[in-house]
């Protein structure tokens, strides 16, 4: 079994911020990223589940963030990852979810980060925003 590296950690950080992201800020569409998360192995998802989630709390998801964001994803409102983010206060535990309920919790995160994300970049960091991932540069999308 082969060790992950402390540089290889830092990339994959790295690329699941990028690729949230561009998610949330439109430069990357959600079926998209989708298709990113799946090709990783699934130890890699549950990693990525986490960082998405610490996203999440840092925007301060709110259990309306949680509903809309469960309305934009497609998923159904009754699946596990769903009621878990439309909780007052929402609940984080993804990446302990069965490995077939992960895309759906992507999906879920991604969407309600977007909604409250949006929100930040609109009051909180309007015209004075100093976070690098607020700034993406339009680009693209890619796959």
């Amino acid at each position: 079994m082969t060790e992950t590296s402390s540089d290889d950690s830092h990339a994959y950080r790295r690329e699941t911020e990028r690729v949230v992201n561009e998610i949330a800020q439109g430069l990357r569409t959600l079926d998209a990223g989708v298709g990113w998360f799946s090709g990783l192995a699934p130890s890699r998802r549950q990693a990525v589940l986490q960082e998405v989630a610490g996203y999440a709390m840092q925007a301060h998801i709110t259990a309306a963030d949680g509903r809309a964001g469960v309305a934009r994803s497609g998923v159904k409102p009754t699946a596990n990852p769903a009621v878990m983010i439309c909780m007052d206060p929402p609940r984080y535990g993804f990446a302990g979810l069965p490995a077939a309920e992960h895309v759906k919790a992507f999906r879920v995160l991604v969407s309600a980060f977007t909604i409250a994300d949006t929100r930040r970049r609109e009051t909180y960091c309007k015209g004075a925003c100093g976070h690098a991932w607020h700034n993406l540069p339009a680009a693209t999308e890619q796959p």
